[in-house]
């Protein structure tokens, strides 16, 4: 094992255990003993120490912080706290998940999710929270916190600082599903939150703006991205802007004709997205319908066979 790396798995437990009296000699003859002498894996050697010094200083689990880490010093399996800032809130694909997202820091972006069994307060996009006794994962190389009932969370006054800018990025995929946060929609003025009924979450009842925006999946056939398509991108595709939104609403007396008409023109459709990616949120810049080169040859095809 490298020198750095012995060095990190020390610092990260004493971190932990600084509190309670525990020194940095100590952990390091532990995880000695266990690394070379013993030949335990890495990962074991950490629970095992994390675990005996519990047992040893009588701290019970509940008592026991995780290190406050950047979102770019995370690490599969770890135990951590982290100060981030919502960027964006997905819609779950499982019962089981109560929320899912992106959060960021100055250092970079990660996924979360929020198990429903964990019983959490809403978090709110572009509020900052410190999330305390979240374990980390890793699935296709993509890290991700996941909060349990064993995590905590707490709004935080403080202003977390995003890095910014993403990736720009060609995508050509198929829009394979439109969420239900899509169509002709009312935010709030003040905080620009999706209101009901004119009332929003944080301020009540409020003035409102008009918004058409589109939010799915692309699917390029190897991973598929959370894609948003602003005003200007929805009407270039399907000819409706926010005029031609407001008009179909009040003939129909119901904005969501409004999505069920992007829907039609749209779901299923390939199309090649320009624009910036953050994590596997894809801002589109500029998109346009595309023709995948064999249903041009099948078109050509049946052109041929109809002369």
């Amino acid at each position: 094992m490298a020198e750095d790396r012995f060095q990190a798995i020390v610092n990260e437990i004493y971190e932990r255990f600084k509190g309670y009296g525990v020194t940095k000699k100590e952990i390091e003859n532990r995880l000695k003993l266990l690394l070379f002498e013993f030949k335990v894996p890495e990962e074991e050697a950490r629970k095992t120490i994390i675990n005996g010094l519990r047992k040893s200083y009588n701290i019970a689990k509940v008592d026991l912080k995780s290190p406050i880490v950047k979102i770019s010093e995370i690490e599969p399996k770890q135990w951590v706290s982290l100060k981030c800032k919502v960027i964006q809130l997905w819609e779950p694909n499982s019962p089981t998940i109560a929320q899912t997202g992106l959060i960021g820091d100055e250092t970079g972006t990660a996924r979360f999710v929020v198990w429903s069994k964990a019983n959490k307060n809403k978090l709110e996009e572009g509020k900052s929270y410190l999330f305390e006794k979240v374990v980390v994962d890793e699935f296709m190389g993509i890290k991700s916190i996941k909060v349990t009932s064993a995590s905590d969370i707490k709004e935080i006054s403080e202003e977390i600082e995003v890095k910014e800018g993403g990736e720009e990025v060609e995508v050509i995929g198929a829009l394979v599903a439109i969420q239900q946060n899509s169509g002709l929609l009312q935010t709030c003025k003040s905080c620009g939150r999706v209101v009901k009924a004119g009332v929003c979450v944080e301020h009540g009842k409020v003035e409102v703006n008009e918004v058409l925006r589109l939010r799915g999946v692309l699917d390029d056939g190897e991973k598929t991205y959370d894609l948003t398509l602003k005003e200007e991108c929805v009407r270039s595709l399907t000819g409706i802007g926010i005029k031609e939104a407001r008009k179909l609403a009040e003939e129909h007396l119901d904005r969501s004709v409004v999505l069920l008409e992007l829907k039609k023109k749209l779901l299923g459709r390939y199309l090649r997205v320009n624009g910036e990616l953050r994590f596997r949120t894809l801002n589109a810049n500029k998109v346009e319908f595309y023709k995948p080169e064999i249903i041009k040859e099948v078109e050509k095809t049946l052109e041929e066979a109809g002369a």
